[in-house]
């Protein structure tokens, strides 16, 4: 009796589906980790917009602008002013948001709330450090 070698049609279906797996598997935890690394850039630009505007504007100013840009925030890399998704901060799509608060008739703020919208996490907020009355 001759025997043959090689696989048989149902080990080769097996091996297909395993490596299936596997290749399936590979790309569902590539997509989280893009996405951890996403969330990771926006609390990143939230933060130093955050430092930017205590630290260099509001030192420098005694009140919180109405709006922020990169044209009166000017000690951040440009960039980060832009979200993963490639929307600038007042976009509506974009991940950002400036929201300030107890402003006076010259656009000068007491308080802001500074916001990301995140993808694997409740959204990353930082407050105005100082809350003048």
């Amino acid at each position: 009796m001759k025997t043959k070698s090689g696989f048989t049609i149902l080990e080769l279906i097996i091996v297909a589906l395993f490596a299936s797996l596997l290749f399936i598997l590979f790309f569902i935890q590539k997509s989280n980790l893009d996405a951890f690394d996403r969330d990771e850039q926006r609390k990143t630009a939230i933060n130093a917009m955050y430092y930017a505007l205590e630290e260099s504007f509001f030192k420098n100013h005694g009140y919180y602008p109405s709006e922020i840009s990169e044209e009166n925030i000017t000690v951040i890399d440009p960039a980060l002013w832009t979200d993963p998704s490639g929307f600038n901060l007042g976009d509506p799509m974009s991940s950002y948001s400036y929201e300030p608060a107890n402003c006076d008739t010259n656009n000068h703020c007491k308080q802001y709330i500074l916001k990301a919208t995140l993808e694997k996490e409740d959204a990353y907020i930082k407050q105005s450090r100082n809350k003048n009355d």
